[in-house]
């Protein structure tokens, strides 16, 4: 089974943008199930706290199946802190959650986890994992 963390940006991307490469990988993949997300407390609470904030009331969020997601995902504890620092430290828990489970993780921000910082973590795009999983990012013409 496919492990990924998916980072919270890309939940949020796919929620705004239904025709996105961020919904196509939940869409037919992630919901499908042939790619298991991984989340621990920590990450869904994030999920929810920033699904509710106002500036994404105009989206209708959350998105209906975000629940659904939460409960089919591999729930684990908390991992422990990660050992390296980054910019945004509420972003380390993820890359925590990816090494620990052996997941990779999936995020918009790539910028936002250097290679300094991820340790033996694997961080990828939306698009880069749907070529990964042998699917096109972009539609033909």
């Amino acid at each position: 089974m496919r492990l990924v963390v998916l980072d919270t940006n890309v939940i949020v991307s796919a929620g705004i943008r239904p025709d996105g490469v961020p919904a196509r990988l939940i869409m037919d993949w992630v919901l499908d199930g042939a790619v298991q997300p991984v989340t621990c407390p920590y990450i869904v609470d994030e999920y929810r706290k920033v699904m509710r904030r106002e500036k994404f009331h105009l989206f209708r969020f959350p998105p209906v199946w975000l629940e659904f997601l939460i409960d089919e995902s591999l729930q684990l504890p908390d991992p422990p802190p990660w050992p390296y620092h980054g910019a945004d430290p509420n972003d380390l828990p993820f890359l925590a959650l990816a090494a620990q489970s052996g997941a990779w993780l999936v995020t918009g921000n790539l910028k936002h986890y250097p290679a300094e910082i991820r340790g033996k973590a694997v961080a990828l795009s939306p698009a880069a994992y749907l070529s990964h999983l042998g699917e096109k990012s972009t539609p033909e013409p």
